[in-house]
């Protein structure tokens, strides 16, 4: 079995796989982060069936953790397979933070979190603000230090889809993308590797300023959120704060406590730029 380990933010993996090409594919991508000797969670590619390995390759995710009942993919997603399984390792198996699925950017020491449903934007826009001088700390998941209340950085590859892979490209002409995986289950995809600051200072966290939940698609606006809804919006959006518990429980209402909360409709990058410049400066 070909093996890569990658260590993002505090966490280490070992990702195996029965295929060459898509560990080539991660060593590439991943070749500017750390290379850890021990990992905390271990993923597998593995063909569905014997004969699956040569005809008509069929990739199934395994590791430390699954879901028996993912559907395997093609292996051409073979990248797309292993990103997604060190998802699921972060969503089932993770305890020392408090996981928001998430994206966040940093400045001056104080991190501005976005969340919202699947297809909100947050990974395109903290992708434009990555590359307007904010520093990336992650797309994918926010970590809260339950002891300090902390944003700490989780610079995973970018996951761009759809629309929003033409406007990075747009954006990021000398940025470093993986091949265009077409027809996935959430239609085309294209990974974006974070800019070099994101990853050399995926040690230094933050301090949790402000939380957007952004909104694509609509006309421009912005409203308050009242901490009810904006704890209640947080627990659906965490995957791991019933396993946590008491600890769980203190870390988020410490965060709605302290964090204003803001909702945005935009109908562009640039609006929502300039929404969220907007918002920043009023909290100087």
């Amino acid at each position: 079995m070909h093996e890569f380990r990658v260590q993002v933010g505090p966490a280490a993996f070992r990702i195996g796989s029965a295929w060459r090409a898509p560990i080539d594919q991660m060593v590439e991508l991943y070749r500017d982060y750390p290379q850890p000797d021990f990992t905390d969670f271990t993923v597998r590619l593995e063909p569905t069936g014997w004969l699956r390995r040569w005809l008509r390759p069929s990739v199934a995710i395994g590791g430390d953790y699954m879901l028996p009942d993912a559907a395997p993919l093609p292996l051409e997603q073979g990248l797309l397979a292993a990103e997604m399984a060190m998802n699921l390792q972060m969503a089932l198996g993770w305890r020392r933070h408090l996981l928001l699925h998430a994206s966040a950017v940093e400045r001056d020491g104080r991190v501005l979190v976005m969340t919202g449903q699947s297809g909100s934007g947050k990974s395109t826009l903290s992708a434009l603000l990555g590359s307007q001088g904010w520093r990336f700390l992650g797309d994918e998941f926010v970590l809260l230090d339950p002891m300090t209340g902390d944003a700490v950085p989780f610079p995973r590859l970018i996951s761009l889809k759809n629309s929003a892979i033409a406007a990075m490209l747009l954006a990021q002409p000398d940025g470093r993308f993986g091949p265009l995986l077409a027809g996935t289950p959430k239609g085309d995809i294209r990974h974006m590797v974070p800019p070099s600051d994101a990853i050399a200072r995926m040690g230094q966290s933050g301090t949790s300023a402000l939380l957007l939940f952004p909104r694509y698609g609509y006309p421009g606006a912005v409203r308050e959120v009242a901490p009810g809804e904006t704890f209640m919006r947080l627990t659906q959006a965490s995957t791991n704060y019933v396993a946590l518990g008491e600890a769980g429980f203190t870390t988020l209402t410490g965060f709605v406590r302290s964090v204003p909360s803001r909702a945005i409709d935009y109908q562009s990058g640039e609006e929502a730029i300039a929404l969220v410049e907007k918002l920043w400066e009023r909290l100087a």
